[in-house]
């Protein structure tokens, strides 16, 4: 079984960092997205698909022309709704009601936002519909620990604890179209 292989690379730093980004969007830094393309350039992808929000849609465009693909845009992709604290920063929040949030994010998610849950289930949704072709998705850090929940067995903490900072790149092998499966094979900080 040869499966295909999955790149999942986080977009480039925002021009506003320090945001909790979900749903706002912001311009991603120049800086940013030549490390996406830079992530991207040696990487043998035949398809690109990319969050809708424009820090992900940036970096996605400026690969797709590098590599002469057209990036298939897909909201499913997106980060997690943050709510009332989508564009706030994290340090001016309540300490306490963010440290729920971080250490059990279904029983204590954002006020007015999106559950754990709720993003495994939409990316669930998104991976299950790839093309198996060799696939680079420019996206966002909660997406793809989302991917990596569902697709490799780890448990929401244990995804929270791999260093994905902007610009990381996740390779892996998927295998199986009902219920893909996969194998890390790269981990580019």
């Amino acid at each position: 079984m040869t499966g295909f292989s999955l790149h999942l690379l986080r977009h480039g730093a925002p021009v506003q960092p320090g945001l909790l980004m979900g749903r706002t969007d912001g311009l991603p830094t120049v800086a940013g997205i030549a490390a996406c393309v830079a992530q991207a350039d040696a990487r043998d992808i035949e398809q690109i698909v990319t969050s809708d929000l424009l820090r992900c849609r940036a970096a996605a465009d400026a690969i797709g022309t590098d590599q002469g693909i057209t990036p298939f845009v897909d909201p499913r992709w997106r980060e997690l709704d943050f709510g009332e604290w989508d564009g706030v920063a994290a340090d001016t929040l309540d300490p306490a009601a963010l440290g729920r949030f971080w250490d059990n994010p279904d029983d204590s998610p954002p006020p007015g936002g999106e559950c754990w849950s709720s993003l495994v289930s939409r990316v669930s949704d998104a991976l299950t519909s790839l093309v198996p072709y060799p696939t680079l998705i420019v996206t966002h850090g909660g997406a793809i620990r989302a991917a990596l929940h569902r697709l490799c067995g780890f448990t929401q903490r244990q995804t929270w604890s791999f260093a994905l900072p902007y610009g990381a790149l996740v390779s892996l092998q998927v295998w199986g179209e009902e219920k893909p499966s996969a194998q890390i094979t790269a981990i580019h900080p």
